[in-house]
């Protein structure tokens, strides 16, 4: 079975096709500026890369029949014919208590998920068009959705739930529902492969998602029971462009004194905060430690800012979880960054972990276990793989069709 794995943004398009033989990448690429008169393909396969430019993608539909003449052209496709893909895996933000566990899709479910666009705004829309191409391009191919919030569905309403009236709860369905279950998914589960095959404990997991958007996770006995994120992924630590945790009267100040509307003022705490608001340089971690080198005191503030707040979580969780066996680093900064891991990993002895500096400075983008011998807790990056996942559910789904 091969599945195509697609992730698609208001103007954007990510894609993968996954041999679920051997779970093989057979391709990836990317689609930009869909809608725009001038957009861009990235697509990489057979070991080669092919950048193409300037061809105009006006919508989604588009850019998924395009998608289907790369997938199938003689020199960079990797199908013989479009008929290979068994079936397409949807990454989907959240579509509120509709939907939480992978399914397959149809007109009803269509009507559900435009009926819950509320619950992410900024993501939905642009999924359901690609999912509308998608059937209408390959009416004979399922078409399934695996979501965002997913994981954190096991969430009890202890932490799931805001303190407020519980009829509202009930009526509107607000509540935290967390984001990049995907990944989350995938790197606690590798975590437990790799604690049971070396004897180490694998109940108590704290798993940390960490690029331009962050989220960390308490994992307990495989299980998702707390994370950072809220109803939306604005909530939680400091992070590219959103303020993270923020007190609501401080959101109706700013709203106030820069004559902002609600709506307005949501959209500059996504956009115009964290990295790039506190730093006044880049919403790039890789920008803000240049500029920190070079002298920069915001720019150290904004880092720091994003350490104290992630200690703070990982703290509380193993609180929560009355221990801690592991932690996972895992994102563009987690796997790479190794100042970031180093900055949040030391002064964590009270929780039993002892971290080998030496070994963290040499590594980027790969599973590596950066604890000594000695440490009480294994301190674990683990490169992720949200594509994989979406694929093996989606693969799941469709078999349970037949």
């Amino acid at each position: 079975m091969k599945v195509l794995v697609v992730n698609a943004g208001s103007s954007s398009l990510k894609y993968q096709v996954i041999d679920m033989t051997t779970e093989e990448a057979l391709c990836s690429g990317g689609m930009e500026r869909i809608g725009f008169e001038k957009s861009k393909i990235t697509h990489k396969a057979k070991g080669q890369k092919w950048v193409m430019e300037d061809k105009g993608l006006a919508d989604h539909t588009v850019a998924f029949n395009t998608l289907i003449e790369i997938l199938t052209d003689k020199e960079k496709g990797v199908l013989s014919s479009i008929e290979e893909i068994s079936a397409i895996g949807h990454r989907y933000v959240n579509a509120g208590e509709a939907y939480v566990a992978p399914t397959y899709i149809t007109d009803e479910v269509i009507k559900n998920l435009k009926d819950n666009i509320c619950f992410a705004p900024l993501h939905d829309p642009a999924h359901i068009a690609c999912i509308e191409s998608c059937r209408t391009l390959l009416p004979k191919v399922p078409n399934v959705i695996v979501l965002d919030t997913g994981f954190h569905a096991t969430m009890p309403k202890s932490t799931g739930l805001y303190p407020i009236p519980y009829e509202d709860y009930e009526a509107y369905h607000i509540r935290r529902y967390g984001a990049h279950g995907t990944s989350h998914k995938f790197v606690s589960s590798e975590a437990i492969k790799y604690l049971n095959a070396h004897g180490y404990k694998s109940e108590k997991i704290v798993t940390c998602h960490l690029g331009n958007g962050s989220s960390i996770t308490a994992v307990l006995n495989g299980k998702s029971i707390d994370t950072s994120m809220g109803m939306t992924p604005l909530a939680g630590i400091p992070m590219g462009t959103r303020c993270g945790d923020i007190d609501v009267a401080a959101a109706e100040m700013l709203a106030d004194r820069k004559g902002m509307s609600f709506k307005e003022t949501v959209t500059y705490l996504n956009k115009k905060c964290g990295y790039l608001g506190v730093s006044g340089v880049s919403s790039d971690s890789r920008d803000l430690y240049a500029a920190t080198a070079e002298g920069n005191e915001r720019a150290r503030l904004a880092l720091d800012m994003f350490v104290v707040a992630t200690k703070k979580y990982i703290g509380a969780y193993a609180a929560e979880m009355n221990g801690l066996d592991c932690l996972v680093f895992t994102g563009g900064i987690g796997e790479n960054a190794f100042e970031s891991r180093e900055s949040i990993s030391e002064n964590m002895e009270y929780l039993g972990i002892d971290f080998d500096k030496k070994k963290n400075a040499g590594s980027r983008g790969e599973f590596i276990d950066l604890a000594t011998k000695d440490s009480k807790v294994r301190v674990l990056v683990i490169p992720t793989n949200e594509e994989l996942v979406i694929a093996r559910e989606t693969k799941e789904v469709v078999e349970n069709l037949k």
